[in-house]
């Protein structure tokens, strides 16, 4: 008897991406607003915005997102005194599936962020053109780009809207074929559980210069399986993601601009304003005062003032 083939149904194809962005805008930015034929979708990764749906005004914080479908009328503004982060990917996906998403706020969980970090760190490996360039309106790849970057992408998303919609349509009572039982889930909550502490302990204190026994002693861990954890979650170690978090901190204090780079070294424990530099510098690619530069640009461009050469 002959083999069939069945073609696969898939409610969810994404075949074309417009732009993908990683912003780090200052607690002052406006954007005035625009209309578009493609989805839209703003996530806010740290801080807090007040977003534009048509006549409607939605706040977002950290860990929301909202999707702005074909012709909808959409601005944004900084909400607050923190300067906000955002994940903004526009794209073309069509079919009545994609009505889910119309006129929602979502809020990410484990899996969305894991996928929005995949797309911005494969778009950052595929493409040329700046993450961080408001102007840009079309793609430029890199010949040197990774096999499949851009298929991981659209992976990731796809993969990111089934599952919004999934939670969307089952019952969080019931049970399914697959999924894990209560000892793997029970597991699972303590890792994540550890790792959120953690990160909140780290957060408290960015102005220290932490070591990693003083970590596993104050949070009652023992340092390899603290180290698997942040492994499994961040892909690296608990010092590095450290690292990572004064720097993000930097970025912030930068673009809310009340200290000087002397006053910033010293709020987050680095013995000089030379370390601290070259700390910044090693994990940005720019200088403390190159990125404020590049903060106030951005700030100015947001506004449609273009610098003149």
């Amino acid at each position: 008897m002959p083999y069939t083939a069945l073609a696969l149904q898939r409610p969810i194809r994404i075949e074309q991406l417009i732009s993908v962005h990683y912003f780090e805008f200052g607690p002052d930015y406006v954007f005035a607003g625009e209309s578009h034929n493609f989805w839209e979708l703003a996530y806010v990764d740290k801080g807090e915005i007040v977003a534009v749906a048509g006549d409607t005004e939605r706040p977002l914080r950290r860990g929301q997102m909202i999707f702005h479908a074909p012709g909808e009328f959409h601005s944004l503004r900084a909400a607050g005194q923190t300067s906000p982060n955002l994940v903004i990917t526009a794209f073309c996906c069509e079919g009545p599936t994609m009505r889910f998403f119309e006129g929602r706020v979502l809020t990410a969980g484990e899996a969305e962020r894991a996928a929005l970090a995949v797309v911005v760190e494969q778009a950052a490996a595929a493409f040329s053109t700046p993450l961080d360039d408001p102007f840009s309106q079309h793609l430029e790849r890199r010949p040197d780009a990774p096999f499949g970057a851009e298929q991981q992408i659209a992976l990731a998303l796809e993969g990111m809207l089934l599952g919004l919609i999934r939670q969307g349509l089952e019952d969080p009572a019931s049970t399914a074929p697959g999924r894990p039982g209560p000892g793997s889930q029970l597991r699972t909550r303590d890792r994540a559980e550890l790792f959120a502490r953690t990160c909140s302990y780290l957060e408290a204190n960015l102005h220290r210069q932490l070591t990693l026994a003083e970590i596993c002693r104050d949070n009652l861990v023992g340092r390899s399986y603290l180290q698997k954890v942040f492994r499994e979650k961040t892909g690296g170690g608990v010092m590095e993601y450290f690292g990572r978090m004064r720097i993000a901190r930097a970025r912030e204090l930068i673009r809310e601009g009340r200290h000087n780079f002397t006053e910033i070294a010293g709020l987050l424990g680095y013995t000089s304003i030379h370390y601290f530099s070259r700390h910044f510098k090693k994990a940005t690619g720019m200088t403390p005062s190159e990125y404020a530069g590049s903060v106030k640009l951005l700030s100015r461009t947001g506004r449609g003032e273009r610098e003149r050469g």
